[in-house]
């Protein structure tokens, strides 16, 4: 089994930054992917990024290329999601999440762990 805990969420204006910060603990090597996925009122859920931890490359969903960056630690056990000139529309619930998948950015329902997740209000 693998936790996952975030933190750094918080209230920011339109046009500044935020780093969410998530740490795994318990089986760290059951898995090849750790990412991201939020959510926001009466919306759907929505993948956001992932990076992989064998060959380290990252997938990012079109709302958020070139404004977020995901980065994991050597260890593969920290996932930092460095967010920059947020847009209200970027308000919503953000999940840290950890599974396998096949190096594409995950749909959300296709990882196996997730954490309780942190708020990220833009305004």
């Amino acid at each position: 089994h693998v936790q996952l805990v975030e933190s750094g969420g918080g209230s920011v204006q339109a046009g500044g930054s935020l780093r969410l910060t998530c740490a795994a603990s318990g089986r760290t090597d059951s898995y090849n992917v750790m990412g991201w996925f939020r959510q926001a009122p009466g919306k759907e859920r929505e993948g956001v990024a992932a990076r992989y931890t064998g060959d380290d490359k990252a997938y990012y969903a079109d709302s958020v290329k070139g404004r977020f960056t995901i980065s994991l630690n050597n260890a593969k056990n920290t996932a930092i999601l460095e967010m920059g000139n947020l847009k209200p529309e970027d308000t919503a619930m953000y999940y840290c999440a950890a599974g396998n998948s096949d190096f594409t950015l995950p749909e959300p329902y296709e990882y196996a762990y997730r954490g309780q997740g942190t708020q990220v209000t833009v305004s």
